[in-house]
Order: C-alpha cells, then sequence, then structure tokens
C-alpha cells in the first residue's frame, strides 16, 4: 500500500487528518453508498493519493483559493485542503447528501479552511485561482462554465486555470485545446497500476 507520507511531507497534524480519512468515509459509506464497497478498501490509492496528484503537478502558494466543482464526498478537494492549510477551498456538488459528507469531515478533523455548499457550478459566480475537478464532464463543457470563476490576478508558479483528474482517452476532450493544456501520467507520481491511463490535465484559462 502506497503511503502518503513517502511522497509528501507532513506535519504530524496533517498525517493525523489523512489517518482520519480512512476511518471516517468507511463510516460514512455505510450509511450512504458514496464509494462501491469494492473501492473503499483502496480509499488511500484510488480517492485520497488519486486527489493529491494535482499537488505533484503544482504546490498552490499561501493564499491561493481554489473551487472544487462536482466535489461529492469531498475530493479533490479535502485531501488537497489538508496539503494546503494556507489556502482556500470551496467544495460545491449538486446532491445534497454528498456535500453534507464532505461538510461533516471537513469539520471533523479540523479543516479551517474548506466551505461546502450544495450549488450547480453554473450558479457560483465569485472568482478563484484555481478551478479543480475529478471527471465531473467532458473538458469542453467543463470549460465554458467555469471559465467566469478563473481570476485574472496571478500568484503560483503557473497561469490560473483549470487542473483535472481523468482516465481513458482523452482524445477527443483535449483536442480543442491541444496547444494549450499539459497533460501528466499519475502513474509517473505514484507507482501503482491502478493509475495506468489516470491523468491530470492543467489548462489555463
Amino acid at each position: 500500500m502506497l503511503e502518503i507520507g513517502n511522497y509528501f511531507h507532513l506535519t504530524p497534524t496533517q498525517a493525523q487528518q489523512f489517518a482520519a480519512l480512512e476511518v471516517l468515509y468507511p463510516e460514512w459509506n455505510e450509511k450512504i453508498n458514496l464509494i462501491s464497497r469494492k473501492d473503499i478498501a483502496h480509499l488511500r490509492e484510488h480517492h485520497i493519493l488519486h486527489s493529491l496528484a494535482i499537488a505533484k503537478t503544482l504546490m498552490f502558494a499561501p493564499g491561493t483559493t481554489i473551487l472544487d466543482v462536482g466535489t461529492g464526498g469531498g475530493f479533490p478537494g479535502i485531501p488537497l485542503a489538508i496539503l494546503f492549510p494556507e489556502c482556500q477551498f470551496l467544495l460545491i456538488d449538486s446532491i445534497g447528501k454528498k456535500i453534507r459528507v464532505a461538510q461533516d469531515i471537513a469539520q471533523r478533523i479540523g479543516l479551517s479552511n474548506v466551505e461546502c455548499i450544495q450549488e450547480r457550478a453554473e450558479d457560483e459566480k465569485r472568482q478563484f485561482d484555481f478551478v479543480v475537478s475529478r471527471a465531473v464532464m467532458p473538458l469542453p463543457d467543463l470549460v465554458k462554465i467555469v471559465r467566469k470563476n478563473i481570476h485574472h490576478k496571478h500568484k503560483n508558479a503557473m497561469p490560473n486555470g483549470l487542473i483535472v483528474l481523468k482516465g481513458g482517452d482523452l482524445t477527443s476532450e483535449i483536442h480543442p485545446y491541444h496547444n494549450l493544456a499539459e497533460v501528466t501520467e499519475i502513474r509517473s507520481f505514484f507507482p501503482d497500476e491502478w493509475f495506468d491511463l489516470k491523468r491530470v490535465i492543467y489548462l489555463p484559462l
């Protein structure tokens, strides 16, 4: 099993928070079927480390604001918020029960840099440095919705934009942005065969 601490420098608080996720998500999964029974056994690799692949492409500067669109039960937003306590995260999802899970877990592990709201991305008008997402919808559809949410002032090593986690054949999705999009293989960070064909896509907007 891959250890988070082998890939990121963690404070004792962060190590405790990540460990707590591996207790709290299975606990919630008994009440609400957020994650398949088979998948919950691989929570660390399939959900926590998968979310943290974004941090392998960009270490967010303190003060960065991030919108997580279609967060479900809190991925990738909650693992990223643990890793970047000096950044502010807004997690949104249109499904109320999923947002309640994300909210409860964020509160129980003491994340003060996370806000969770039930809403559609189309209705969120605020601006952020980055929008993150995990396989919510085809890239061109997501770009249309979130372009309005990207702030124009930059404070990170990479220009503000969209960072998404995607798997499978992405040829047609990326085609409209082939000169702009940066695609990174997650297997290059985490040596587990589950990450084959899984990628981080960064698109400056």
